[in-house]
């Protein structure tokens, strides 16, 4: 949903309609095994060739850098990019992997006890980044 929001501002601006995709990092997650015997999968949209194209990589909430890694195995899978971008639109530290994005709406430090949401109007009816408590399990 944020690519599709960030790519129709780039097309207001340059008059030009960006090719999209949508991954699925499911099979990549080093975690794969903590999800349980029937983990969500959703699937890998990519209709346009990869290669030697600069790929923006559009995520809500950057934290340890896992799902990025996970992210850049998949488009890696699909052809070898000129270059590959990350925006996201919150950062909020505690990274576990070397990773940085290029272009970030904001950094919001946060303690690990504290989770981030992010609210769309297309799935919440609103548009909101939410900091809380992280629920007990």
């Amino acid at each position: 949903t944020l690519a599709k929001m960030l790519g129709e501002a780039i097309r207001q601006v340059e008059v030009h309609d960006v090719p999209q995709g949508a991954l699925d990092i499911t099979f990549y997650r080093d975690d794969l095994s903590k999800l349980g015997p029937a983990p969500q999968v959703s699937s890998t949209e990519m209709p346009f060739d990869v290669t030697e194209k600069i790929i923006i990589l559009v995520d809500d909430v950057l934290y340890t850098g896992r799902t990025v890694r996970a992210a850049l195995d998949v488009i890696m899978d699909w052809g070898r990019p000129e270059a590959i971008r990350l925006a996201v639109l919150v950062d909020r530290g505690h990274r576990e992997l070397p990773n940085r994005p290029d272009f970030v709406g904001r950094n919001v430090p946060t303690s690990q006890k504290e989770s981030i949401k992010v609210k769309v109007k297309e799935f919440d009816d609103k548009a909101e980044v939410v900091v809380g408590e992280v629920e007990a399990e």
